[in-house]
């Protein structure tokens, strides 16, 4: 790989790039893609049960929520992966744990190391670039942490180039806080200290780079203006710039819903269907989309019976697969929804490890050895082209 004479290493057009959207909160699967034929759905949610009105049909069995529809288009293109019944066994109920769960490839014990930190250790051992691996949000994200390997995190790119980086004393000060409210129960307060020392955390080394590049940009796409369209905007920014990275992170919140659910996630499936047609229309206007593949996931599942306003936290929910050279379709199984077949007589079980959904990615498109991140060896499935 070669540099581009600031010290970045340039990524050429064919280098694999992955872009993981995170739903914060628990997506509720089941209202999602619907299993509108099995006559468990209706019974289980008297209240939530999405009206025939509002599906559009993938096949007898299974529909795309109404507000979803631009999903429904990269299906038809056969761009998009749906991973049914996703998780882990002993689901927890916990947003901080099963999150870090996700995040760590750690189910059963206390890790600080994320999946994608160690991805990018592999991607760019001698840590020549550090926009190799760039979160859009606040704090950074458990799966993004790997001892030694620098990653860069940006609030708001518009507003980057004012900063010199992190030495903006609130930024810097919460950035840390964060850190140490989220890890040091864990690991200790002398060990999150170590980590953001060694790996520059307390300072952004790309700003110079990064503020930059919403000069460069051009785009005839008009993204949304809520939280999700601003970061997927500010990922293709980055991406068409070209300055090397390959593992783009962003977040979209707000997806526990226990009360006020069918307004509310109407609105959150209808702004992250939109942000992710929008993020890759604007990719394939600058002929920038063949090398990008999308990962869609959240921590749980919801309860199968709803609560009469909302649903409260459950288990086995589902994850996509966007780009062009997934290869859309159905993977693994749809839970069951009898109730003789539910965990505890509420979750739906998980019928496909997340780990085994993460050695595809990192095998399959990432080229990446998947065993020492996902902690050994787990059933793939056939997604990429």
């Amino acid at each position: 790989m070669g540099s581009n004479g600031n010290g970045h290493a340039k990524s050429t057009h064919e280098d694999p790039v992955l872009v993981v959207v995170q739903l914060s909160g628990g997506n509720d699967f089941m209202n999602t893609v619907v299993p509108y034929s099995d006559p468990h759905y209706y019974d289980h949610r008297a209240t939530l049960g999405v009206h025939e009105d509002d599906l559009i049909p993938i096949d007898e069995d299974l529909a795309f929520h109404a507000p979803a529809a631009p999903l429904k288009e990269f299906w038809d293109d056969g761009k998009l992966a749906i991973v049914q019944g996703v998780g882990y066994p002993n689901s927890s109920r916990s947003h901080f744990r099963s999150m870090y769960i996700w995040h760590t490839c750690e189910p059963e014990k206390i890790s600080t190391e994320g999946w994608l930190g160690m991805t990018t250790g592999q991607i760019d051992p001698d840590t020549e670039n550090v926009l190799t691996a760039v979160n859009f949000g606040r704090g950074l994200p458990q799966a993004l942490v790997s001892k030694g390997v620098p990653v860069t995190s940006v609030g708001n790119l518009d507003n980057y180039g004012l900063m010199t980086g992190l030495d903006d004393e609130d930024d810097r000060n919460e950035t840390l806080e964060r850190f140490k409210e989220m890890y040091a129960p864990a690991i200790g307060t002398g060990a999150v200290m170590d980590y953001l020392s060694e790996t520059g955390l307390g300072v952004l080394d790309g700003a110079h780079v990064l503020k930059k590049v919403p000069g460069m940009y051009k785009s005839e796409v008009e993204y949304g203006g809520n939280e999700i369209a601003r970061g997927l905007k500010d990922v293709a920014r980055v991406h068409l710039a070209d300055v090397g990275t390959r593992i783009f992170y962003t977040n979209h919140n707000n997806y526990d819903t226990h009360s006020n659910q069918a307004p509310t996630h109407t609105t959150l499936l209808g702004d992250l269907s939109r942000a992710i047609m929008d993020f890759f229309q604007d990719l394939e206007d600058h002929g920038k989309a063949d090398n990008v593949s999308m990962l869609v996931f959240t921590e749980f599942g919801r309860r199968v019976a709803d609560n009469g306003s909302g649903t409260d936290h459950g288990a086995g929910g589902g994850a996509f697969l966007i780009g062009n050279n997934v290869k859309g379709g159905l993977y693994a199984e749809y839970p069951s929804l009898d109730p003789s077949e539910l965990i505890e007589g509420e979750d739906m079980q998980h019928t496909y490890d997340y780990r085994g959904m993460y050695a595809t990615i990192l095998e399959q498109w990432m080229d990446v050895d998947s065993k020492p991140i996902v902690g050994g060896a787990y059933e793939q499935i056939p997604v990429f082209a």
